[in-house]
């Protein structure tokens, strides 16, 4: 995502190119698409120009919404989601507390953005790439 991100507006984004720059395997990569575009995320295009795009500014697209469309909903343990599944819920304090982080993880990735993201990126390469050139 970041890898179209860093592309937006741009020409469509080849799978082998994003996983040429991504390190990650082509057929992995092919996989995890799947859901993005059914989440309305990117979109593709056929042909001989054809590749993928963002399929919203990346700037109204939250780390959430990408977690979410790859792993489903956010939740860290399943008596959270349903409370029937164990006949301790009711009384279970640790119960509360996967509550509270499960609660602060979905915050804190509604709170950051794709383009966000992408800024961090590119600050990381560009330092990456001061500090081979000057040897540090």
């Amino acid at each position: 995502m970041t890898a179209l991100a860093c592309a937006n507006g741009g020409k469509p984004v080849l799978l082998k190119d994003i996983a040429a720059s991504e390190e990650i395997s082509e057929k992995y990569l092919s996989l995890i698409v799947i859901p993005l575009r059914a989440a309305g995320l990117i979109k593709s295009l056929r042909g001989a120009r054809g590749g993928y795009n963002l399929a919203q500014d990346p700037s109204e697209i939250s780390l959430r919404n990408i977690i979410e469309a790859l792993e489903g909903e956010i939740c860290l343990v399943h008596c959270i989601k349903q409370p029937s599944s164990c006949n301790r819920s009711a009384i279970c304090p640790t119960r509360d507390i996967w509550n509270l982080l499960g609660n602060k993880i979905s915050e804190t990735l509604n709170s950051l953005t794709l383009a966000e993201l992408a800024q961090i990126k590119k600050e990381k390469l560009t330092k990456a790439k001061h500090s081979h050139k000057t040897g540090s």
